[in-house]
């Protein structure tokens, strides 16, 4: 067989697979799936977010991550029926986004090489996601999550290169902060959205939350990022901070309760912000 034949019968599968995928994203269950898949990560940030304010000005609340804010979820009236209703929308949120990196463009939008990246580390994060919440529901998830940055720091870390590695996802995490920090600065978020379909009101709030929460989570990612680079460079896996160990940071800075309730609020307007890409989202 020759180079070109060989070629051409390994190209073939992979289009076949595109071309179904293309038709997957043009069907009306698929779009409603992943709207849902907003409104799961506006509750998710909603959550974390008001349980930061809560801390912030002394109503109890706590510092939590994604992990943390799901088993809240559950441990609310009708929680497992809410847990299940969040995972599927983390499901369907992950595999837009995955199909979005493996064709590159859906029904309403197309995206660059940076854009399908980005996308397909979306989905794994949130496919981790709902993974996380499908143990919840099955009993084998419950455990705090305080702690868990450093213990897989700490493993990463044995693994030779591992101080490499750690550093490098510290970098990752930077890069990702500044994105955000330039998705609201530059109001990027805006060629995403149907800004045709929003009235002047629903635009200008639309604006505000989007620009907010994208700065907020542009702090939190960016703390996770450095406090991983100095895990690497002291080779102390306890400096390793996740989004909760982000959060206590900043209440244990001075002024550290109006730094956290500044970002709390921000991450409840990311929240706001995920609920109305629910409805205006370019899918």
């Amino acid at each position: 067989m020759s180079v070109r034949n060989s070629a051409a019968s390994t190209t073939k599968p992979v289009r076949r697979a595109q071309t179904t995928a293309e038709g997957v994203e043009r069907t009306s269950a698929f779009e409603v799936l992943a709207r849902a898949g907003f409104i799961a990560r506006g509750v998710v940030y909603g959550v974390i977010g008001i349980l930061a304010i809560k801390l912030a000005i002394g109503a109890g609340g706590k510092t939590t991550d994604q992990s943390g804010a799901l088993r809240t979820i559950a441990h609310q009236p009708l929680g497992k029926v809410l847990l299940v209703l969040v995972a599927i929308g983390l499901a369907g949120y992950s595999l837009w986004r995955l199909l979005h990196a493996f064709t590159g463009h859906g029904p309403e939008r197309s995206d660059s090489g940076f854009d399908r990246v980005a996308a397909l580390g979306s989905a794994i994060a949130y496919g981790a996601m709902c993974v996380v919440a499908i143990e919840i529901l099955l009993g084998s998830g419950g455990g705090g999550e305080s702690g868990n940055a450093s213990k897989a720091t700490a493993g990463v870390l044995g693994w030779s290169g591992g101080t490499w590695l750690v550093g490098l996802a510290g970098a990752l995490f930077i890069g990702i902060a500044l994105y955000q920090c330039y998705r609201g600065i530059a109001q990027d978020f805006l060629k995403d959205a149907k800004t045709e379909k929003m009235s002047d009101a629903v635009q200008k709030w639309y604006k505000l939350v989007a620009i907010c929460g994208h700065l907020a989570r542009s702090v939190v990612f960016g703390l996770v990022g450095v406090f991983l680079i100095k895990a690497a460079v002291e080779f102390n896996p306890s400096k390793a901070v996740g989004l909760d160990g982000a959060l206590a940071k900043l209440e244990h800075q001075s002024y550290g309760s109006a730094l956290l309730g500044l970002v709390a609020a921000g991450l409840v307007a990311f929240a706001l912000y995920s609920l109305a890409d629910a409805r205006y989202r370019r899918i």
